[in-house]
């Protein structure tokens, strides 16, 4: 079927009349450069968002051995937060005529908000289950989802809630400078830098500090780790931190984007991004994020390139099932994933 689609996408391209691609989808049209361009750009976007939540898993995983399904909810305390203050920034004038504070005032209060509901997790929910069968605290993760999205509906009803008109000049296309001709909107531009800027950042922080060595000896084994000196609780709430941050970046970025939010905003993006840690690799931070990118751009182009030129009707709406179908074929011919799983000695035996 992905072959029959994709050499029909290449004909209609050539040419939507010829026999083959008239055979596949007489209705075919050929996907325009700035169609296809736009596309590209929309998965890059939708992936790097995956890619952000995706290190959350990953981290726990690597140093806890268990999938957080609460993360996803993480995510969601981020986007409703930062839609609150950016709705009182608004009601007091201050989004419109100082929108860069507003805008970094609004990055921060999201980020401390999503840290400290991971932080605070960890230590209700988590910590009193450590040691326990790994069962258990999966399924204590499903129902943190479902605590956190319930509180969301009581507090804030059920319905959509809007975030406020961004500036023009951030919503305007721009042309790229490494790319000439090519105009792109500014907050999707906006959406690849920051998520370039915090992965580097979370990069340098795991791989080149005193405190991501440490993180990482406990990845790999908590009781050596804690022989040499290292505090192994402080250690795993820093990781459930620094993931509810990562979290906290994905959940701004989002309502930038998006801006629109509900109380299981988290829920579908959560699942995905758990499935982009499993294509890149579980426990592999850049596994994780190039996981996350490329469901994302598999999410936004699939549809058009794959089932659209079969006459598959209303493609777009079978997005989600293109991202699955990609787990289900990494798992098939590479179980650990695309980058390869990094587990800590007691997964591997």
């Amino acid at each position: 079927m992905l072959v029959i689609g994709l050499l029909a996408f290449v004909a209609q391209q050539i040419n939507p009349t010829n026999p083959f691609a008239s055979w596949v989808n007489p209705d075919a049209n050929r996907l325009t450069g700035p169609a296809l361009r736009d596309l590209i750009i929309s998965g890059l976007n939708l992936g790097v968002m995956y890619g952000l939540i995706a290190l959350g898993y990953s981290m726990v995983y690597g140093v806890l051995g268990f999938i957080n399904f609460a993360h996803g909810e993480v995510f969601m305390v981020a986007v409703m937060s930062s839609w609150i203050t950016s709705e009182k920034l608004f009601e007091a004038g201050l989004w419109e005529d100082f929108f860069i504070p507003s805008l970094l005032l609004t990055v921060m209060i999201a980020i401390v908000v999503s840290t400290t509901t991971a932080v605070v997790m960890e230590r209700i929910a988590y910590r009193p289950l450590r040691g326990s069968p790994r069962l258990i605290p999966l399924i204590t993760s499903i129902g943190v989802s479902f605590f956190l999205q319930n509180v969301a509906i009581g507090l804030f009803g059920p319905g959509a809630k809007r975030y406020p008109q961004l500036p023009e000049w951030l919503t305007a296309r721009r042309t790229l400078l490494w790319i000439p001709g090519v105009e792109v909107e500014g907050t999707k531009i906006l959406v690849l830098v920051v998520a370039g800027v915090s992965m580097a950042m979370l990069w340098y922080y795991v791989e080149r500090t005193k405190t991501g060595k440490a993180m990482r000896a406990v990845a790999e084994d908590k009781e050596i780790a804690a022989l040499m000196g290292i505090d192994v609780d402080k250690t795993i709430v820093r990781t459930f931190a620094i993931g509810g941050a990562m979290a906290g970046v994905a959940g701004i970025l989002w309502g930038l984007l998006f801006r629109s939010v509900v109380a299981t905003t988290g829920f579908l993006p959560g699942i995905k991004a758990f499935t982009a840690a499993v294509v890149g690799g579980v426990g592999n931070l850049g596994g994780s994020m190039a996981g996350g990118v490329s469901l994302g751009t598999a999410e936004s182009l699939g549809p058009l390139l794959l089932l659209e030129p079969m006459g598959v009707k209303g493609p777009t709406q079978l997005k989600d099932a293109v991202a699955f179908v990609l787990l289900i074929a990494v798992l098939l011919f590479k179980p650990s994933g695309l980058f390869g799983e990094r587990l800590s000695a007691e997964d591997r035996t």
